[in-house]
């Protein structure tokens, strides 16, 4: 056996008690933080964002009359934010909802630097960053759904 057929048999064969080699463990151990990331981030955009906007809580119609959006604004902004809050759990979705959310906080960081003054500015920022992990990791299943979408057309 020629040492890189030794090595790549040593490599295959490295388990844990038995179980599936350390690439398999670790490929699955990233599907699942992965999977809790969009979990966690769609309770956030349905609960902590969208919600105060659909139900129209003092703080968001303050914020979006300083705006100038007033109600119509604050409305859909809170729909978008909760489908993609929804779409981020549906596989077929994932990706497409993570730029799209995306896109949402690029303009809530333009609107924080410019209406707000900076205030929380922060916030879409760091969204940003996992939101484009998922968009990255999902990136799959964009081909999946464009197929079901010409389907449909067909």
């Amino acid at each position: 056996m020629s040492e890189t057929a030794a090595h790549t048999a040593a490599s295959a064969s490295v388990t844990d008690g038995g179980r599936q080699p350390r690439t398999a463990r670790t490929a699955r151990t990233g599907r699942i933080v992965l999977r809790g990331l969009q979990v966690l981030l769609a309770l956030f955009y349905a609960f902590a964002s969208a919600l105060p906007k659909l139900i129209a809580h003092p703080s968001a119609v303050e914020s979006f009359d300083r705006i100038g959006w007033g109600s119509a604004g604050m409305y859909t902004i809170g729909a978008l934010e909760l489908a993609g809050a929804v779409a981020l759990l549906v596989p077929v979705l994932q990706s497409v909802a993570a730029v799209a959310l995306g896109a949402l906080m690029i303009g809530a960081f333009v609107v924080q630097v410019t209406v707000f003054d900076g205030q929380n500015a922060a916030t879409p920022l760091i969204l940003l960053v996992p939101l484009a992990l998922i968009a990255w990791a999902r990136r799959g299943h964009n081909a999946e759904l464009l197929r079901a979408v010409r389907r449909r057309r067909a």
